[in-house]
């Protein structure tokens, strides 16, 4: 079974691929076929084999040459592994589900960000809607949990917002609520606060290897979705270990 999720995770991870490279331009996700960014040329079925067309190729259009972005094997191997860790995790059931389609949604969301620097809304009304739905047939979570788990983390980065003025984004502060309908309370504040420490240091080794200047914008999606990340396999732990200290 781990190496069918694997497959299936290389699969819809190159989908994923489309999606983050179309949604930006509002383009369709599903028509015209893929095809070569640069010669436009439309791609063989050979040519789209997840992962392994990409070394096949070694990183360059059949047709044209030109460079094909890393961030189709990488997308594509990333979102095969978490698939692996979410089946050994949870088992074939409701959870899987719910937590599948997170992954997918913040892999979007987060290489779009890094890209372009925003979090489309219409992928915010996908993934909140996503963690309504799922919560409904799951029942993982009680109301009070969601929506304290919406507020706290969507309200503190609103709260910096308006106090950095403007240093976060307001795609950022929906990404956090959104993320709240599938990590509940207090799930959700450590998931933020978990972001908010590798976007720090990240941040850091930026500025000390003069990467980035001070006041260059720095994308807080991918900081946000890897600490959902960590969150869901060891948040649980995380904090029991924490509460028992006191």
């Amino acid at each position: 079974m781990f190496f069918y999720f694997f497959v299936l995770g290389l699969i819809i991870g190159s989908f994923l691929n489309v999606c983050i490279y179309r949604m930006p331009k509002n383009e369709s996700v599903v028509f015209p076929s893929s095809h070569c960014p640069h010669c436009r040329t439309k791609l063989a079925s050979w040519d789209l084999v997840p992962l392994f067309s990409y070394l096949w190729l070694k990183g360059r259009c059949r047709y044209c040459q030109c460079p094909i972005s890393w961030r189709y094997p990488v997308v594509e191997l990333l979102t095969g592994l978490l698939f692996i860790a979410l089946y050994a995790y949870f088992g074939l059931n409701l959870l899987l589900v719910k937590y599948l389609t997170l992954i997918c949604l913040l892999m979007v969301i987060s290489f779009i960000d890094l890209e372009y620097y925003l979090i489309p809304n219409r992928l915010i009304l996908v993934i909140s809607g996503a963690g309504v739905l799922l919560n409904f047939f799951t029942r993982e979570l009680t109301i009070s949990s969601i929506i304290w788990g919406v507020l706290a983390p969507a309200g503190i980065l609103f709260l910096l917002a308006a106090l950095s003025k403007g240093g976060m984004g307001g795609g950022d502060i929906k990404l956090a609520g959104a993320a709240g309908l599938f990590l509940g309370w207090p799930q959700s504040l450590l998931a933020l606060f978990l972001a908010c420490f590798l976007g720090g240091f990240f941040g850091l080794i930026l500025l000390i290897f003069r990467l980035k200047k001070r006041k260059d914008p720095l994308p807080f999606a991918p900081f946000l979705s890897g600490g959902i990340i960590f969150t869901v396999f060891f948040g649980q732990a995380l904090l029991k270990w924490y509460f028992s200290q006191w």
